[in-house]
């Protein structure tokens, strides 16, 4: 059976955040996401209303990269308790989240890499201690996909404004 799952950088972006959704496909083998996940997948982006915020296609095409190659450990992850603590806390918190993502996006400065590194990380940092307990095993492994995925943009940019935005940003939150 074919599994579909969600992303978001930010945080988070378990999201977060991150705020901006990668879906791809696992494994042929991998379970069916319990519903709440499956809901996040479908409804993040809408509780995360930026007006502002852009993620870079090639940051997307990171993240998607590297969620595709998750292994089986991490998608362990991806629970019905840690979705549905996700998706109430998104609920709860998407609209602040979303401001200060546009607020921090149109005041940084540079490429729009830069103003994506620097307004994703800032707000991941701002609002990651306040994401519920239930959603750590989800924020470990938002954290490795956004380390990954920021350390080969650092490598590939051809920017050199972009290489150090994601060289500076790649550590995490």
């Amino acid at each position: 059976m074919t599994r579909s799952r969600t992303v978001r950088s930010a945080l988070l972006t378990a999201a977060l955040v991150s705020a901006s959704a990668l879906t791809f496909p696992a494994p042929a083998q991998a379970a069916p996401l319990p519903p709440a996940c499956q809901e996040a997948l479908l409804k993040t982006l809408d509780k995360f209303p930026v007006v502002d915020f852009t993620v870079p296609d090639k940051v997307q095409n990171a993240f998607l990269n590297e969620a595709g190659a998750l292994s089986e450990a991490d998608q362990q992850a991806f629970t019905e308790t840690a979705c549905a603590a996700w998706n109430t806390w998104a609920t709860n918190n998407g609209q602040a989240v979303a401001t200060d993502l546009d607020t921090r996006y149109r005041n940084a400065a540079g490429p729009v890499c830069n103003k994506f590194a620097k307004s994703s990380i800032g707000t991941i940092k701002k609002y990651a201690p306040n994401i519920p307990a239930q959603t750590r095993e989800l924020e470990k492994v938002a954290k490795k996909v956004w380390q990954n995925a920021m350390q080969k943009l650092a490598v590939e940019a051809t920017n050199a404004d972009c290489r150090k935005a994601y060289d500076s940003v790649k550590t995490g939150w």
